[in-house]
């Protein structure tokens, strides 16, 4: 009617605006222009405890080789490098590096075992063979420490074809490693007593080739070098050969630095019984001549092919130096 409330649309509800809510996933309001607005809810960022997870191993681990630095003598490395100086430093390998080419420093890449440690094959990434000595996990003393150190020195100071040559080194380990180049044949003291190699195959021309060529790396070491060098454990097992017999000098843990103006050095007697100098065992003195006495009881083991102390012969005849030349 006319007057009365006429004819009106029936207002019909938006059903539309449920969907809209539905589809607009992770925010909250009313999605009114003139009420609370559509804004995205806040979500927490899981991430946070994962990275803090992670920095704090990265911090623990960084803490870990900062202290195995230090354990295997980094510091003495250090002072005694500035104070010494080096004619070239020695790589820094990590331990990662190590166990992959150790594969994980397993038994078949045993290359042999003695009283400071074991010596393992390597492969580095680059395809290069290397020999990886790793100290004992009992023996961390100072003494073995410094001696760590000190082939560390020694050899970064060495340039000589007939010594074994010192490729790296990885102090942030449990233990120190010393990485040289692989030398392909064994020790000298394996051929000359047939330890799993046919003594026959090492000629007379061989045996007089490799007493050349330790003497010429004694004569370097003695006079040559700025600083004499007493290798002080010259013997048949540290001097390894290659596929051709060329010897290399190895082992220089127990080595010497003999000041200029001195001609001996008073120290703890160290070496092998059997190439042992007499005099340097009963006096302390060690001096170059201990070297050659070592040398010397070599040449005797590559002239009779037999071992230089053996329990096994008379009494008077277990050290087949002292049995050959009398004092």
């Amino acid at each position: 009617m006319k007057n009365g409330a006429g004819c009106n649309p029936i207002p019909v509800p938006d059903h539309r605006l449920p969907l809209i809510s539905i589809a607009l996933d992770g925010y909250e309001g009313d999605g009114m222009k003139n009420g609370a607005g559509c804004n995205p809810i806040p979500v927490p960022d899981h991430r946070l405890p994962l990275i803090s997870i992670a920095l704090g191993r990265q911090r623990k681990i960084i803490n870990l080789r900062e202290k195995f630095f230090q354990q295997n003598g980094g510091i003495m490395l250090q002072q005694r490098s500035n104070c010494e100086g080096s004619v070239q430093s020695a790589k820094i390998v990590t331990a990662d590096d190590l166990k992959k080419a150790t594969n994980n420093h397993h038994e078949s890449r045993v290359l042999g075992q003695g009283g400071q440690g074991t010596v393992y094959k390597g492969i580095l990434s680059d395809n290069t063979i290397v020999a990886i000595k790793k100290s004992k996990v009992a023996d961390q003393s100072q003494t073995r420490i410094e001696q760590f150190i000190n082939e560390v020195i020694i050899l970064s100071q060495v340039n000589h074809t007939n010594v074994v040559k010192l490729l790296g080194c990885c102090l942030e380990s449990q233990v120190p490693l010393l990485v040289y180049e692989f030398i392909t044949d064994g020790t000298l003291y394996d051929h000359i007593h047939a330890v799993g190699h046919n003594t026959s195959s090492m000629t007379w021309e061989n045996r007089l080739s490799i007493a050349t060529e330790t003497a010429t790396v004694l004569s370097y070491l003695h006079p040559a070098v700025s600083t004499p060098i007493i290798h002080r454990d010259v013997k048949s097992t540290n001097i390894l050969l290659d596929d051709n017999y060329t010897a290399k000098v190895s082992d220089f843990g127990a080595s010497r630095l003999i000041p200029i103006d001195q001609s001996q050095l008073t120290t703890l007697v160290q070496g092998t019984l059997g190439y042992l100098d007499p005099e340097y065992f009963h006096t302390s003195q060690l001096s170059e001549k201990s070297d050659v006495y070592g040398f010397g009881a070599v040449l005797v083991e590559l002239l009779t092919g037999k071992k230089s102390l053996s329990f096994d012969r008379p009494e008077v005849e277990r050290n087949l130096t002292k049995y050959l030349f009398p004092q």
